[in-house]
């Protein structure tokens, strides 16, 4: 050890050596070996030692670092990835200590690792670019799963807050042109819009989209009860609320066209949504998986987004959002202006009629015995 200090790495590493197979009470010095090894650039012995220093002590900080920086001199980059995240990991876990020493070779695996990510990137990239498939619906798929893949996008899941409905496709958002009935809708745009814009005029009929209930515990929602984000409901419970529709005709036609769940107490469900500037609707999951929710873009100013497990879209005039609200999304308006859509649920598309049906009856059975859900936003 005191020729190791001295920069005596031949004589340490020779005396240290002798020390491989231990001694009564001293365990085989292996960090010191290697220390004295790479010192002498003899980087096989070095990796040979802390091979065998790692087996004992697997998460040692400064022989995973040592380990890893050997990896990149031999230009094996997956096994120094492993390494420095290893370290990395090591390093973040609750009370560890770094020596200052170490501190330079942790912002080094850092950078190593971010620029073998990009240079993993590329090459990933190239390979679905010449599988022809860069664009287009299979194309985001699988730029998607390189994103999860490289930690870009972190993984989300459906997770509804009341129902779950097993084997359905694990879809954040679906696509206007599947969606052949869509276009009948779009087209009536421009005259619910203006149905829309004179209900804001009025300054009737909007409430607060969460409410609080004297029969159930105030939601856990910072948007409870506050009109910033409220609700002008044509169809509620299942039933059309008869002022409302009967301001908003144009709305009330187009939504005949939709595959709309009727639910006895449930669904149907339309309202128009309005979202102040400045507001935010903090993360959340729906109540279903069964169910899409649409938004048809009636007042789409700039600033404004929507975004559903890791995807996020923007609203555009005309051009309906579809996407699946047990999945966690978040809304919001950076705007200067009101933001408002009609909103409207519809089957998953997936589900068969006898599906549709028995669920039906399921979710009547369930609101028959404990009350209608509400949602809480």
């Amino acid at each position: 050890m005191a020729a190791l200090r001295a920069g005596d790495a031949g004589t340490a590493f020779a005396r240290l050596s002798l020390l491989k197979e231990g001694a009564p009470g001293i365990p085989a010095p292996w960090l010191l070996i290697a220390q004295a090894a790479e010192r002498l650039g003899d980087d096989a012995e070095a990796e040979v030692a802390l091979a065998h220093y790692l087996k004992d002590e697997p998460r040692h900080l400064g022989a995973l670092l040592m380990m890893a920086a050997l990896k990149v001199r031999g230009g094996d980059e997956r096994a120094a990835q492993t390494f420095y995240r290893t370290a990395l990991g090591a390093a973040t876990q609750p009370g560890a200590t770094i020596a200052p020493v170490l501190v330079p070779m942790l912002r080094a695996g850092e950078a190593f690792l971010a620029a073998s990510t990009t240079r993993f990137s590329a090459h990933l990239e190239a390979a679905v670019d010449a599988t022809g498939l860069a664009d287009g619906v299979a194309g985001a798929r699988i730029r998607q799963a390189i994103d999860l893949l490289l930690g870009r996008s972190d993984l989300f899941v459906q997770q509804p807050s009341m129902f779950y409905f097993p084997g359905l496709a694990q879809r954040s958002f679906f696509e206007r042109d599947e969606f052949a009935w869509l276009a009948s809708i779009e087209a009536a745009v421009p005259a619910m819009r203006a149905e829309a814009s004179a209900a804001m005029a009025a300054h009737t009929g909007f409430e607060p989209y969460v409410r609080s209930s004297p029969d159930r515990p105030p939601p856990a929602n910072p948007l409870r009860d506050d009109p910033n984000w409220s609700a002008f409901h044509l169809w509620q419970g299942g039933l059309p609320v008869a002022d409302n529709a009967a301001r908003c005709p144009a709305t009330m036609a187009a939504l005949d066209h939709a595959p709309i769940p009727v639910i006895a107490g449930r669904s149907p469900m339309a309202i128009y949504s309005l979202l102040t500037p400045g507001t935010h609707i903090q993360p959340h999951h729906g109540l279903l998986n069964t169910r899409l929710i649409c938004h048809v873009p009636l007042i789409a100013p700039a600033g404004c987004g929507l975004r559903v497990g890791a995807e996020t879209r923007t609203w555009r005039p005309g051009e309906t959002l579809i996407f699946d609200d047990s999945f966690e999304h978040e809304a919001w308006n950076r705007g200067t202006e009101a933001r408002v859509v009609l909103l409207f649920e519809i089957w998953r598309p997936e589900l068969t009629a006898t599906e549709r049906a028995a669920l039906t009856d399921l979710f009547e059975a369930i609101d028959r015995y404990q009350g209608v859900a509400i949602d809480a936003g």
